[in-house]
């Protein structure tokens, strides 16, 4: 998903993957970053300690680029590649 929204909206992506027990040190939360997993647009956390899916991500980065929000499409528009 990350490198075709990438790709869509000329983003530099950025992936930090670490053990577990790196996110659960002191240091770790002295840096005020959220809680594995996570994912943020800027510095907007969008979601973390969980997955995101597809659309709400996507609406986040329009967000942070002032475009409008991007239509939500159905399953038969996936399927159909709409």
């Amino acid at each position: 998903m990350m490198p075709g929204l990438g790709e869509k909206y000329a983003l530099e992506i950025e992936t930090t993957s670490k053990p577990n027990a790196d996110y659960m040190t002191d240091e770790y939360f002295e840096l005020d970053l959220p809680v594995a997993p996570a994912v943020m647009v800027g510095e907007e956390i969008v979601v973390e300690g969980s997955d995101v899916d597809q659309h709400t991500l996507e609406t986040e980065i329009c967000k942070q680029l002032g475009l409008p929000e991007p239509e939500k499409k159905g399953l038969i528009d996936k399927l159909l590649k709409r």
